[in-house]
């Protein structure tokens, strides 16, 4: 069955981590979800949302509310083997410093030109 989903991109631009862990996992499970009809899609972190690429940060938000999402660690993991990027708010790597930092695999910093680059041809989902 063809489900025309095949030219469907997406941006999740993702601007929470410890402050609200809930819905940076609604927002993962939902893309993994997205994943499995072939659909093309990529997060870009702002804000407080930087700090999910530090690499082994998203295993000490430990908070979730139990059974609702798989945990963050977990549910990134799932994203970089489904080949999705993970891309980092340039303006804000600093300001978390995340220049002094290991990030996650398949991230990369970009400026704010470039989300708006993307977004000329993705819709976008935000958190």
């Amino acid at each position: 069955m063809e489900n025309g989903n095949n030219n469907k991109k997406f941006v999740f631009i993702i601007t929470h981590s410890h402050d609200n862990p809930d819905v940076v996992a609604g927002a993962m499970q939902l893309a993994t979800n997205m994943k499995a009809f072939d659909m093309e899609l990529d997060f870009f972190f702002m804000d407080k949302g930087v700090l999910l690429a530090r690499k082994g940060f998203a295993e000490t938000l430990t908070w979730q509310k139990k059974d609702e999402f798989s945990p963050l660690a977990d549910l990134i993991k799932t994203l970089t083997d489904f080949g999705v990027r993970f891309y980092i708010c340039a303006s804000c790597v600093k300001h978390y410093e995340l220049d002094k930092a290991e990030l996650i695999e398949s991230s990369e910093v970009k400026p704010g030109s470039f989300l708006a680059e993307m977004l000329l041809e993705r819709q976008s989902l935000s958190f």
